[in-house]
């Protein structure tokens, strides 16, 4: 059963990151497959293994992106980034100036601007060319984390890396000057992962300090420090993944060293196999608007229905393998009609409402 238990706030952290149990039940989503989109590669690929299969979107997908115009974006590791406009699939891998194969993370600001983290740095696409910022911009680190770029409701990009959060200042770019600075308040940390709350309040797990939130108000409004960090405890400190999602309800959820975490602002409740989630070293979670939770973990991705007892055999449904879906689940996300996708280690995949079913250049979309 879930174990509870009250957390003394003194700083605020957390760490966030499938053999299977019998499944009884299926879902509803939308599936609607849309025709093979045209294929343009802008540049070769280079450092692909001699046996990839060229079928696919990508053998590796480590991030997933919608932006304002409905584009879908594929961060890959090997080939750059990919966009999906139902018509196109392009591929940008050494073109304007985007000169890095691997994209770990994606975002967009309030101008359209499309942001990419790699490991070289963060490169900004404003349709036309790409921009790169790397040390001579203030990134004194240049490994960006997955999960790593924030675009937060005030429109300030934030930048998680392995050595500290920086923020990007563009009067300052606009005048030539280093444009990234590093985050003092949270100084030389690594980061797993970083959001924004809906109070506004910024989120960043580390990877091995637990998770910290960041609400410059909360001296305004309750008298409290801004920067609060969960207190650690056994498991909670290895974020391998940055696992971290708020629900409808408000409630923060991390992945950890040994399953997943809710936290309700006093409370935090851990869940693990024993309670039925699949799989061991879980990396990440994702929620969809309907409130089910995923959770993915070497061997098995389970699906979470938190509105059910946990003595409900409905509540947790683990896939493996056999169900569709290649392990190694790198990337999910749910884009504006509802569908949700998946990046393994095998390609991309959409789920039909009871298996996995992977998508490839010329279908099914």
């Amino acid at each position: 059963m879930a174990l509870t238990k009250l957390v003394i706030l003194s700083f605020l952290a957390v760490s966030v990151s499938c053999n299977g149990q019998e499944k009884s039940n299926t879902f509803n989503g939308p599936t609607i497959s849309k025709p093979s989109p045209i294929v343009i590669r802008k540049a070769k690929a280079v450092g692909l293994a001699p046996d990839f299969d060229t079928t696919l979107v990508s053998q590796y997908i480590r991030s997933i992106f919608q932006d304002s115009k409905g584009n879908l974006w594929f961060g890959t590791l090997g080939e750059g980034v990919a966009r999906y406009d139902e018509k196109t699939l392009t591929y940008f891998s050494n073109p304007d100036g985007f000169n890095n194969n691997t994209v770990y993370a994606i975002n967009e600001d309030k101008q359209g601007n499309l942001w990419f983290g790699t490991d070289q740095g963060v490169y900004r696409y404003d349709g036309k060319t790409f921009r790169n910022y790397a040390q001579k911009d203030g990134l004194s680190h240049l490994d960006i984390t997955r999960k790593g770029i924030l675009v937060d409701k005030l429109g300030t990009v934030w930048v998680g890396t392995h050595s500290g959060v920086f923020r990007y200042n563009p009067v300052a770019d606009s005048k030539g000057e280093p444009s990234f600075s590093l985050f003092q308040e949270l100084g030389s940390i690594n980061v797993a992962g970083i959001m924004e709350d809906r109070d506004g309040a910024i989120w960043v797990a580390t990877s091995n300090i637990g998770v910290f939130r960041y609400d410059p108000s909360a001296s305004l409004k309750t008298g409290g420090k801004a920067m609060t960090n969960l207190a650690e405890k056994p498991g909670l400190g290895e974020n391998y993944a940055g696992g971290i999602a708020q629900d409808k309800a408000g409630n923060m959820w991390f992945t950890m060293k040994n399953g997943i975490a809710k936290y309700d602002g006093k409370t935090l409740t851990e869940y693990t196999p024993e309670d039925g989630l699949g799989g061991t070293e879980f990396w990440g979670i994702y929620i969809e608007q309907s409130g089910i939770i995923w959770v993915t973990a070497r061997g098995s991705t389970t699906r979470f229905d938190p509105s059910l007892p946990l003595s409900n055999s409905n509540a947790f449904t683990v896939f493996t393998p056999a169900d569709g879906l290649n392990c190694c689940v790198q990337s999910m996300y749910q884009d504006k009609q509802g569908n949700m996708w998946w990046g393994a280690g095998q390609g991309l995949y959409r789920f039909n409402g009871s298996r996995f079913y992977q998508v490839k250049k010329n279908a099914p979309w």
